[in-house]
C-alpha cells in the first residue's frame, strides 16, 4: 500500500505506511473549532492526531486501496463543497485536486470532488494505489505510476484533455502565481495555509480566488482588509476576486445560508494562529 505524508489537523506530520499510522509530529496548534465540533476533540495532542487518523484509514480507507471516494456534502463552506457545487452547476468544467493514492486528479463529478477533498488534510506524497486510480479513471490522473502531486502540471494536463474552465486548489503561493500566468480561465482555491509567512500570505491573497484561512494569522491580517467578501467565523474563507465572490455566493445561496454574526470569531478561532 506504500506510503503516504500529510500535515493533518494541528499542523501535525504524518506518515502512514501500508495502511498504519507510523510516525506523528507534535501539533502546532492546540484547537481546532472544525475537529471540536465534528469530532469532539477538545485539545490537540499527537494522541489525538494519531488516533484520529486511524479513524479516517478504518473508516473510508484513506491511505489504502479500500479508499471510499465519492460523498455528499459535509460542511457549508469547505473548498471542496463550493467546488462540487460549481462542478454541478456548471460554472467550471474540471477540478483539479490532490487524492491520496492517486496525487493529482482531474475531476469533473461533484460527488467525487467532495469524496475527494471534503475527508482529507494537507498531502506532502502519497503513493499509487491501483484500485483508487482505477475508480478515478487512469487518464484522470496525473501520473498513475507516481502518483505525483504537481497542481501546475494537473491544471496543463487539464487544459490539453480540453477543459476550458478549471478550478484548483493549492497551498504553495509560488503554484498560485505560475498558474496565473498560463492561458485559460484558470480559478484558484487556496488551501491548508497554517504556518505561511507574511509574504507568501500577500502572494496567495493576490493571486487566489478564494482562499480559506485555516489557522494562519496573516491570512486573516491581510484578507480582513482586501476580501471582497468574508463568510464564516471560526475559519473564515475569502473572496479575492470578484468571481471568487460569485463563487461564494452561489454555495449560499445552495445552501441558504447567510453570513455569520459579527463577534462569534473570538470564541471559535482556532489557537494559537500561526
Amino acid at each position: 500500500m506504500g506510503e503516504h505524508v500529510m500535515e493533518a489537523m494541528g499542523k501535525t506530520r504524518v506518515r502512514v505506511r501500508d495502511g498504519r499510522v507510523v510516525e506523528v509530529s507534535q501539533p502546532l496548534i492546540e484547537y481546532c473549532p472544525l475537529f471540536h465540533k465534528y469530532r469532539g476533540i477538545e485539545k490537540i495532542t499527537s494522541e489525538a492526531v494519531r488516533e484520529n487518523i486511524e479513524f479516517r484509514i478504518k473508516d473510508f480507507g484513506m491511505c489504502t486501496g479500500d479508499r471510499e471516494l465519492r460523498m455528499r456534502d459535509f460542511l457549508s463552506f469547505g473548498i471542496s463543497e463550493i467546488i462540487s457545487t460549481l462542478l454541478e452547476e456548471g460554472e467550471v468544467d474540471a477540478a483539479v485536486m490532490v487524492c491520496d493514492g492517486a496525487g493529482t486528479v482531474i475531476v469533473t463529478e461533484p460527488e467525487l470532488a467532495q469524496g475527494i477533498g471534503g475527508r482529507i488534510s494537507g498531502f506532502l506524497s502519497t503513493s499509487p494505489e491501483e484500485r483508487v486510480i482505477e475508480s478515478i479513471g487512469p487518464e484522470n490522473v496525473l501520473e498513475p505510476e507516481k502518483a505525483t502531486i504537481n497542481q501546475v502540471e494537473g491544471v496543463q494536463k487539464a487544459i490539453k484533455m480540453g477543459y476550458n474552465r478549471v478550478a484548483v486548489t493549492v497551498t504553495d503561493p509560488e503554484d498560485a502565481e505560475r498558474l496565473r500566468e498560463l492561458d485559460g480561465e484558470i480559478y484558484i482555491f487556496a488551501v491548508h495555509l497554517t504556518g505561511l509567512d507574511y509574504r507568501g500570505a500577500e502572494k496567495i491573497i493576490n493571486t487566489s480566488d478564494v482562499v480559506t484561512s485555516c489557522a494562519s494569522r496573516y491570512i486573516r491580517r491581510i484578507a480582513d482588509r482586501r476580501a471582497l467578501l468574508k463568510v464564516g467565523s471560526a475559519i473564515p474563507i475569502y473572496a479575492c476576486t470578484k468571481k471568487g465572490k460569485g463563487f461564494i455566493e452561489l454555495r449560499m445561496n445552495r445552501t441558504g445560508r447567510t453570513l455569520d454574526k459579527a463577534g462569534e470569531k473570538e470564541k471559535t478561532s482556532p489557537r494559537p494562529l500561526i
